[in-house]
Order: C-alpha cells, then structure tokens, then sequence
C-alpha cells in the first residue's frame, strides 16, 4: 500500500503536535464502507480515486484527537491543509468519524455533532449526488452550523439555537459557529472551498465543496 506521511511538511515547531496522513483504501477501508452503507455499487466514484485520511484536530475540551476522514484524491492535499490551519487556530472539533459508523445515516451523523466528508447519497431533497458523493464536500461541526431550508425549517433540535449567526460567549459551542468574516471560513476559502452558508435560497452553514 502506498502511504504518504505528511506530518514533516507541515509541522511546525509551535504546533508540533499537528500531523496528517494520506492513504488509499485499503481492503479494510473499503469493507467498512460497504458494511457501513457509505459506498455501493453505482456510486459516481470508484474507490482508487478516494483517499482515507488521519488528522490531528482538536475537541471541545481541548484534547488532542485524530480523527477520520475519506476525501476524493484531488483534495486531500487541500483537505489536511485547511485542518492544519483550524488546528493551530484552536478551531474547536465535537468528533470525525467515517460516515460509515453511523450506517451510511447522515441524519445521525449530524445528530453526533459529527464532522464527515465523503458519503455516497444524494443531495438534501433530491434525485442527484451530493457532492459528497464524489468526496469533494466536507461537513463540519453540524450541529452548530445547521442546514436551514428554504423555509427556515431546522430539522435537528439542538440545532435551533445557532439559527443565529452570531459569536455570544467564550464556549467551544460558540467557536464552532462559523460565520461571515471567521477565520476558519478564511482557511476554507483559502483552499479552494466553496461555503453553504452562501447559498441564496437554503443555508448550509456546515457545508464545504471544493471548488
């Protein structure tokens, strides 16, 4: 298997204990995603193009975690960037885990305040793919930063209180909240991600699509 380390290349000193790493899917990989509802047969992407990444980010308490994320090929370099950046800016992450975890549900995914990427499904309220699909979105912090339809419908109850887009108190809650003129929709857009939360007719203030 080939296996990228790009810990070295983007560490530095201050934040030493940042690291990423890039890998194709390995059978394992691919087993849980199948068995996890994620990818199945006519999904748009064939697996060679995706990649499975480890990242260092950090919790709402603080800690040090790595997560999981899988990323079409053409933006892992991008993806593991942008992260690099949020970590050393103290960008606060609930949990990243496969999609696959949770049965392939995005609906529960959210629910665990879950930060994901690739999940072969269509887009919300309709019959084509996500972007998702293709693993060139991610979604972050979902919980507070919430999908809004064209109604102003949220359909997750925790959510309801970041309907308003502002920064109220020092809580990791509260920095989760991305916002216009935030530093980590800065970083977002610095690599090339276009952001939900720009949308005209619905918001997606979670959503990230690589341009």
């Amino acid at each position: 298997m080939r296996r990228l380390i790009l810990s070295t290349l983007l560490i530095t000193p201050i934040f030493a204990q940042y690291s990423a790493t890039i890998s194709n899917i390995t059978p394992t990989i691919k087993s849980k995603m199948i068995k996890g509802h994620s990818y199945h047969y006519g999904c748009p992407v064939s697996l060679d193009k995706l990649r499975y990444l480890n990242i260092t980010y950090r919790d709402f308490e603080g800690r040090d975690r790595v997560g999981e994320l899988i990323v079409h090929q053409d933006i892992a370099l991008d993806t593991i960037r942008v992260f690099q950046r949020l970590y050393e800016i103290g960008y606060p992450i609930r949990d990243m885990r496969l999609v696959s975890d949770f049965g392939g549900n995005d609906w529960q995914s959210i629910e665990a305040d879950n930060t994901s990427a690739f999940n072969c499904r269509n887009a919300t309220g309709t019959k084509h793919f996500s972007k998702h699909a293709y693993g060139k979105a991610i979604d972050i912090n979902p919980l507070e930063n919430p999908y809004i339809s064209r109604k102003g419908h949220i359909s997750h109850r925790a959510s309801l209180k970041f309907r308003k887009r502002v920064h109220t108190k020092n809580s990791s809650e509260d920095k989760a909240l991305i916002k216009n003129g935030d530093k980590a929709l800065e970083i977002f857009k610095m690599y090339h991600f276009k952001w939900g939360g720009e949308w005209h007719r619905v918001k997606d203030y979670q959503h990230f699509e690589h341009r």
